[in-house]
């Protein structure tokens, strides 16, 4: 029998934040890219759900999560996941985060280690100082509405080079569309957080996967963000880490290679 996924709010004192929930059995969370929602998630989700109790969160400020009253930091994002976490009597979860929700699953780990089963962190880059600066500096530029309507197709042609479908890049669109006459509330976050990662994930010692896809690291050297090398940060800070590499995932694996990703997170989760 097919699993339903169904769609729920969260009222909290700084907005209402969205989330898909599906399945049963063990927890499961999972955080999204910047700029991305849940929808990030949409063809990995049906794959978990067959075996675990499987949630993705709206990050304030993107999807349909309201937009914060502030700028929110990467705790700030850490202290949303635990409030929707006691909201769903959930003591103790797995979680999986991907580039933004990579960093906001790392500090949850960190600061609230005991509410973390095992860790799944996705295509973390090492900004270092030149990648936080650049990061900082689209964040001021952030999305802006034009008013001749340039805005749609220079979003239409952001990742036309490796987004591969008129289907999928139709979605990332809405999902930044959302965005615009708003701050980049998440690159604003990473931005104050990306120097400090690499002592706050020395704090992390639950079992942990870490996942790169190779494209979408060459991806970030070729905007400048961000050195493919610099990555082993990561590996460095969580040496009990597992890796696994993907050559040819880009920064749309997850809904490109959903198979391939699910299998190496479902063995990781059973192991």
């Amino acid at each position: 029998m097919k699993q339903k996924i169904k769609r729920a709010f969260l009222d909290t004192e700084d907005g209402q934040i969205l989330y898909r929930i599906g399945g049963e059995g063990d927890p499961l969370l999972l955080l999204h890219m910047n700029p991305r929602s849940s929808d990030e998630y949409r063809e990995l989700m049906p794959l978990l759900v067959k075996n675990r109790r499987v949630i993705a969160m709206d990050l304030m400020g993107f999807g349909d999560s309201d937009k914060p009253p502030r700028m929110y930091t990467i705790a700030d994002y850490a202290k949303t996941v635990i409030a929707l976490l006691d909201e769903l009597g959930i003591k103790k979860t797995s979680i999986f985060g991907n580039h933004t929700g990579a960093f906001v699953a790392g500090e949850v780990a960190v600061a609230y280690s005991d509410r973390i089963e095992k860790l799944i962190l996705g295509n973390v880059a090492g900004f270092g100082e030149g990648g936080q600066a650049e990061l900082l500096r689209r964040f001021d530029e952030g999305f802006k509405i034009k008013e001749d309507g340039s805005h749609l197709m220079e979003r239409w042609l952001a990742r036309s080079r490796y987004v591969g479908s008129a289907e999928l890049n139709h979605r990332w669109v809405l999902d930044d569309l959302k965005c615009f006459g708003h701050p980049l509330y998440a690159v604003w976050a990473v931005g104050n957080y990306c120097l400090d990662a690499p002592e706050r994930f020395r704090s992390i010692h639950c079992p942990t996967l870490i996942i790169w896809g190779m494209d979408d690291m060459k991806e970030f050297e070729r905007q400048s963000l961000a050195k493919v090398k610099d990555r082993y940060f990561l590996s460095q800070s969580i040496p009990h880490g597992k890796v696994v590499e993907f050559e040819e995932g880009t920064i749309c694996m997850m809904n490109q290679i959903p198979e391939q990703v699910g299998t190496v997170v479902i063995d990781f989760l059973n192991n």
